[in-house]
């Protein structure tokens, strides 16, 4: 690694680190219906969005209403867009005349699933499939849509811990409203001028065609990317108007953009932490959840680093340069921009998986085997460091109920957190929503293994793992190595693993927020294991990784593991037999 290496990553924990608590404080006061700074200008906006929606501001949910509220609005979502995509020949903002023949049912069902749980895996080339009408109403909309849901069930989450003996978590409609108007869509208007500025195009042009300098024909695709841009990485969705996504020097120019796009995507979820310990009356306990995220960041971030700017030890026995000097990088290059480098495409990947953000500026695929067994892992835990938003902050209190459970046993005294006993439902629920997830991933990487669907060797294996534990925990990167994503089989088993990841992941969580409203708090005494501190934080850590550990180790051994080892040993590594053959 070198010192600039470093040097980007640490700036970068530093950067996040001191919008925490700003952020944090002004979410705790937007949820809390307290009056902010926006609200001169945004308050009128509000009251409009509920009264077109007949929602009544005052009145609050069970958990059993918030759910079905929330159900309700995915299933709205789910079919407004899949119906524009099945349409967009006759809509308007069509300059290229896409039409329905570009989108099959199989892609519509995926893409409208994938944006509604705040996955956003492409199947397709945006900027040959859709049109600007379908790329802004139907995908920008639920990039809104499905990142203020998921920050409206992290609070509700937090309500369960804050409120004592009441049936009630608010008003799921009020939350959405609220989260949308004064958080997301003000700072995603402020993220696209930015962008715009510097160099990221905002257009309804038609493609221009060009010549090069060779005499060939170029094609260069238009759009209104800037605003798809900026709300695609601030709700951590990660849906690309292009392609290559953030590699595509339309969607991210400059080092200086990559560096926005890494702080946009943690801004919320870094923010909620302190949220949390605003809203429970307790800061310490915030921070503690802050710190673990930022320690498996970083540990993160610095292995994937090392590997790629280690390279590739059978180049190296070739006789090539794999050391970085003043004339040339060194390290893995492979699939990554030249303008960013291994240093801040290692931290751009370490850092959208652990936001469970699809945006990509380096092709995951050409890491190294442990370079792109970091991502993968960083998925397989959960999308629980950071993760994406509101989905990191109640991923990371299931491990907490599960810490606190494991704590309760060894000292002998029964679970507690913030003051609320963690009792047989709570647990119940915790591994039936962890247990459901890790099912998904692996069952149908099993399916595809055993179907011969995937390529053959541990590579192959490691791109239906990916894609899998991609879908299944709303990430949705992808090593980008499938035979073909847009088929039948894949467009549909990536669709259930997405909504069982979000879904049935949400619904048992809602269900004990419901049940730890309804408790009341018992007193703190000596007895009390104190959940802030540096022991509570590095017992949290160990329960985070363990539990992915064992959950995934040995799908890992078939894949990066193995490829590893082989590529140690000089080999063809991505040829690597398995039982069920190539």
């Amino acid at each position: 690694m070198t010192g600039n290496g470093i040097f980007q990553i640490i700036v970068f924990l530093v950067v996040v680190g001191a919008l925490t608590k700003p952020m944090g404080a002004f979410m705790a006061a937007v949820f809390e219906g307290r009056r902010t700074f926006l609200h001169p200008a945004l308050r009128p906006l509000e009251v409009l969005a509920y009264k077109c929606c007949g929602v009544r501001e005052g009145t609050e949910q069970r958990w059993t209403q918030y759910t079905a509220s929330l159900l309700a609005f995915g299933l709205f979502s789910f079919l407004f867009a899949y119906l524009l995509q099945r349409f967009q020949g006759g809509l308007p903002l069509n300059p290229q005349g896409f039409g329905r023949t570009l989108v099959s049912p199989s892609l519509a069902f995926n893409t409208a699933i994938s944006f509604l749980t705040n996955t956003d895996w492409q199947s397709y080339a945006g900027e040959a499939t859709f049109s600007y009408f379908v790329q802004m109403a139907a995908l920008t909309v639920q990039n809104f849509a499905s990142a203020a849901a998921g920050m409206a069930v992290a609070i509700a989450l937090t309500r369960g811990f804050t409120r004592q003996q009441v049936n009630s978590l608010g008003n799921f409609w009020v939350d959405v409203t609220r989260g949308t108007v004064y958080i997301l869509l003000p700072i995603s208007f402020l993220a696209a001028l930015f962008f715009c500025s510097q160099g990221v195009i905002q257009n309804f042009h038609a493609y221009t065609t060009a010549t090069t300098l060779e005499g060939a024909k170029q094609v260069m695709a238009q759009g209104p990317v800037a605003s798809q841009e900026a709300i695609k990485l601030l709700g951590t969705n990660g849906g690309g108007f292009f392609h290559a996504n953030s590699a595509h020097p339309f969607e991210n120019p400059t080092p200086l953009t990559n560096f926005v796009q890494m702080i946009l995507m943690f801004l919320i979820p870094a923010g909620l932490t302190y949220t949390f310990g605003r809203m429970v009356g307790d800061h310490k306990q915030g921070w503690a959840i802050f710190w673990v995220f930022t320690i498996l960041c970083a540990a993160g971030a610095f292995a994937c680093y090392r590997a790629e700017q280690r390279g590739n030890p059978i180049l190296t026995g070739a006789g090539v340069q794999m050391h970085a000097t003043a004339a040339q990088p060194g390290g893995n290059m492979e699939g990554k921009e030249m303008r960013f480098g291994i240093a801040a495409s290692t931290l751009f990947a370490a850092v959208t998986t652990d936001a469970s953000t699809s945006a990509t500026n380096a092709s995951h695929d050409s890491f190294t085997p442990f370079g792109g067994l970091v991502p993968l892992f960083n998925i397989e835990m959960g999308g629980v460091i950071f993760g994406s938003v509101g989905a990191g902050l109640y991923g990371i209190l299931l491990r907490v109920m599960l810490t606190v459970f494991i704590a309760g046993l060894l000292i002998g005294r029964t679970p507690e957190y913030l003051g609320k006993r963690i009792e047989q439902k709570e647990v119940k629920m915790s591994m039936l929503a962890l247990l459901a997830t890790a099912f998904s991933m692996l069952a149908f990487t099993a399916a595809c293994s055993a179907w011969s669907v995937n390529h053959g060797g541990a590579h192959g294996f490691t791109e239906t793992l990916y894609a899998y534990s991609s879908a299944a925990s709303n990430s949705g990167s992808a090593f980008a190595g499938l035979l073909n994503a847009n088929t039948h089989w894949y467009n549909l088993t990536l669709g259930l693993a997405m909504l069982i990841g979000r879904f049935l992941l949400i619904i048992p969580l809602m269900a004990m927020a419901g049940s730890l409203a309804m408790k009341k708090k018992t007193p703190r005494t000596l007895g009390t294991f104190p959940t802030h501190g540096p022991l509570f934080v590095m017992l949290l850590i160990g329960v985070t990784v363990f539990i992915g550990a064992l959950t995934f180790f040995p799908a890992l051994v078939l894949g990066p593991i193995s490829e590893h080892f082989l590529m140690e040993q000089g080999g063809p590594f991505s040829l690597l037999p398995l039982p069920w053959g190539a």
